[in-house]
């Protein structure tokens, strides 16, 4: 029971009377009230004693007072403002923290089984998001022919999805952030609108085109905070060392699952193009049942519920966790969440560059949506099913590259870390090779999508730009927390912003761009683009020490 404590569904419980069953630590009656020394400090990322927590007299309530914690009040609560101070601030209080270095409330110290568990519902809930993306494609044609509209009218579906999906994030990510509300209550109340919406989708989609498109952006708009907060979560459970691994299943619900949608529905949609929206609802059905009892990863969430216990057990006011003691500036946090993106990226070249990069890389992949039929379907005449399964590419690609990537971290990358102190630079090191890569398979998929050259040669293209577009992703999204993690939240928010709204673009127009200047000249264009990705990772891999020396927002 102790494993699924802290989570929705025993909360639950608890309100209903089965408190007991449910007991924390601090509601039971062999607890020990504890002392200011009793609490091990905490920060982010460590299980070490940090100095506010510890200071304090050796008296059984050896006190703290407040002007001293403020300093590191703010730790491992990344857009966490500090307003003035409230008259009850100005008292003296015992700071709330971790029990001791092996503190099971505390997300690091988890159990193997309940990491894998909480990574496990986060990358499924990725998986569905993503894959209800693509998952409506097969049915375009059908949709075309029931309301009489453009191929281009139609494909507003799953730009408007992706655009969705982009801004939801500006919201959901600084809400999921202020420890009052944790990483859970976004995701669920987020993911019963989801089901809401898609349920009124399916209903809808045979009665208004005009309607169909709203709600298809409402879908992604309500299925986003997982897209960039599932990385906090994974970050909050896994230290520096494990979260890579972690990563890798991640970026692969990203990856395999706009890939795999057009596989789920293209024999579906054939008796009915209403069928993909009710396979949305199916494939969310797991997630209905396990998402309630997703354990709360956020620790100022835990550490300020911990207080909140202690407070009620012992009747002494004075136990605060940190996010008590500032004034929470909640208009402060969402002007950081919406400018500060745009600030650091404008100032500083690093996250310039890696939004440019970054969303150049997804848009291309969106583009196969376009560029797919025109060339398995118009060259090679393949059925509308097996073009859909020309997509399991993508997935081939993840897997070859995620294996060797992970091999690398597992045989090379880890025991080179544990003999010498490592630059956070090294991070990009496995992406070197793939910028070489990924353009050549994008001119390799260009240059030989034609009839006398058989297909499987341009799926290969596909395949390899699949891996080494993951494995950039990869090393991007292991060095940017490490850099700037201030503003790690904001940032993946923001890049994701970017990525989606150029995804959506690409959507829109790649198939007139493709139909004008055909596949080879098409896809060579954006080959050419992304061979800039080879000068920028290489400079950044070799001289972004000396840039974050001169960054005001990056660490040293």
């Amino acid at each position: 029971m102790a494993a699924f404590r802290d989570t929705p569904v025993t909360h639950a419980f608890r309100l209903l009377g089965m408190k007991n069953s449910f007991a924390f630590p601090e509601e039971k009656s062999d607890f020990e009230r504890p002392t200011q020394k009793s609490f091990h400090g905490w920060q982010k990322g460590l299980n070490t004693p940090s100095t506010s927590s510890m200071s304090g007299s050796s008296s059984d309530e050896s006190e703290v007072k407040t002007e001293k914690i403020l300093a590191n009040a703010s730790n491992g609560t990344p857009n966490l403002r500090i307003a003035a101070l409230s008259e009850e601030a100005r008292e003296e209080h015992i700071l709330v923290d971790w029990y001791d270095a092996n503190d099971a409330a505390n997300p690091r110290n988890w159990s193997k089984m309940k990491k894998i568990w909480s990574a496990g519902i986060v990358c499924w809930f990725t998986f569905v998001v993503y894959c209800a993306s693509a998952i409506f494609v097969p049915a375009d044609t059908f949709v075309g022919m029931r309301y009489g509209t453009s191929h281009e009218l139609t494909s507003l579906s799953l730009a408007m999805y992706v655009l969705g999906y982009g801004i939801g994030p500006m919201l959901f990510s600084p809400v999921s952030e202020i420890a009052y509300i944790g990483r859970n209550p976004p995701y669920l109340v987020s993911f019963v609108c989801f089901l809401v919406i898609s349920v009124i989708t399916a209903v809808v989609a045979n009665k208004s085109f005009a309607a169909l498109i709203v709600m298809r952006f409402l879908q992604g708009f309500f299925g986003s905070p997982i897209l960039a907060s599932g990385g906090a979560s994974l970050d909050d459970i896994y230290d520096s060392d494990s979260l890579p691994y972690a990563y890798v299943f991640w970026i692969a619900a990203m990856y395999c699952g706009p890939a795999l949608g057009p596989v789920i529905s293209a024999y579906a949609v054939m008796d009915d193009w209403r069928w993909p929206l009710w396979e949305i609802l199916i494939m969310s059905g797991p997630l209905l049942v396990c998402l309630p009892l997703l354990p709360e990863t956020s620790a100022p969430k835990i550490l300020y519920k911990r207080a909140v216990r202690l407070r009620h057990a012992t009747g002494d006011p004075r136990y605060k966790s940190k996010a008590e003691l500032v004034k929470l500036d909640t208009t402060g946090i969402f002007i950081d969440a919406l400018i500060k993106p745009i600030e650091i990226a404008i100032k500083d070249p690093v996250i310039a560059f890696v939004c440019v990069y970054g969303s150049l890389l997804y848009a291309t992949y969106y583009s196969f949506f376009e560029a797919f039929p025109i060339v398995y379907a118009g060259v090679y005449g393949l059925s509308l099913q097996s073009i859909a399964l020309v997509f399991t590419s993508v997935v081939v690609g993840c897997a070859i590259f995620g294996s060797t990537y992970t091999a690398y971290l597992y045989f090379i990358y880890g025991p080179q870390s544990k003999r010498q102190e490592m630059t956070l630079e090294s991070r990009l090191r496995a992406a070197l090779p793939a910028v070489f890569l990924l353009p050549a398979s994008l001119f390799l998929f260009a240059w030989t999508s034609r009839a006398d050259v058989h297909w499987i040669v341009p799926t290969v293209g596909i395949m390899l730009y699949s891996g080494t577009s993951f494995v950039i992703f990869q090393c991007i999204v292991c060095y940017v927390p490490l850099t700037y993690p201030k503003y790690v939240a904001s940032l993946f928010a923001g890049n994701d912003f970017c990525r989606s709204c150029l995804a959506a673009g690409f959507v829109m127009f790649s198939r007139a761009m493709y139909m004008q200047l055909g596949i080879a000249k098409g896809v060579t264009l954006l080959a050419g683009l992304s061979v800039m990705g080879i000068l920028g990772m290489f400079y950044l891999y070799f001289y972004g020490a000396n840039l974050r020396a001169k960054s005001k927002f990056a660490v040293g």
